[in-house]
């Protein structure tokens, strides 16, 4: 049921056999969300951390005026809360993007791992360092990169993150997001997001069909978006 999760693991340190018997016995408890169901609300107390499984769901923050910004991206192998443990109220939303599958670990378990297991701990810790890293590239995206160049930065690092827990097909992936919901990802309105799609299209570095994103040209398309996947953390070393 974890697989994912210990693939994202993996491609940064030796995970024992021990500590993955100790997270199938405390991620447990699997439901399915549908299409904009809530997985986690604003304002909420959660007593587990979610666990992703199967889709893909995102953080977000609704303005006074409806509006909607979504702030991050998550797919299989991605806890979405594992940071509401220690916060213990979430000041933002998880909403699934896709039919979703995910599994629960209950913070007296992962109370009980911080204590005793510290390279888990740190493992885990890891991953909401690398939730940062990505907020901090999605900043300097939405501040300081054209729209073409961010949402072309975007596909460079889905592309990157899917590949990891082996649900890439040679240089294409499956997107579900609608238009809408990427506007909302990248600050732009669907007309905008339209056009610049199109103009990826054009220079032959992506194309979008039936909501599965090809990249055409990878080399010309992490220099266009100045990618680098430094900030993903995919080195295997001692944490």
């Amino acid at each position: 049921m974890i697989e994912s999760l210990l693939l994202n693991l993996e491609s940064r340190d030796i995970v024992s056999e021990e500590e993955k018997s100790l997270l199938r016995s405390i991620i447990t408890r699997g439901r399915q969300f549908e299409i904009d169901e809530d997985l986690v609300r604003e304002g909420s107390r959660p007593t587990y951390s979610t666990l992703m499984l199967e889709g893909f769901a995102a953080r977000y923050k609704v303005l006074d005026d409806g509006s909607r910004q979504i702030t991050s991206l998550h797919i299989p192998g991605d806890f979405v809360d594992l940071h509401a443990f220690p916060l213990k109220i979430m000041d933002h939303g998880i909403v699934a993007l896709s039919p979703c599958r995910v599994a629960f670990a209950d913070h007296s378990a992962l109370k009980t791992v911080t204590e005793t297991v510290p390279h888990l701990t740190r493992l885990l810790w890891l991953s909401t360092l690398i939730d940062g890293a990505i907020h901090r590239e999605w900043i300097v995206a939405m501040g300081r990169r054209s729209k073409k160049a961010h949402l072309a930065h975007l596909i460079c690092e889905l592309y990157v993150r899917l590949q990891v827990v082996q649900l890439t097909n040679e240089q294409s992936f499956h997107l579900p997001l609608s238009q809408v919901e990427l506007a909302d990802v990248v600050g732009i309105s669907v007309v905008h997001l339209n056009k610049t799609l199109q103009s990826l299209r054009r220079e032959k570095l992506v194309t979008w069909i039936n909501r599965t994103v090809t990249i055409v040209d990878w080399e010309a398309l992490k220099e266009f978006a100045e990618f680098n996947p430094l900030y993903l953390n995919l080195s295997v070393e001692a944490r």
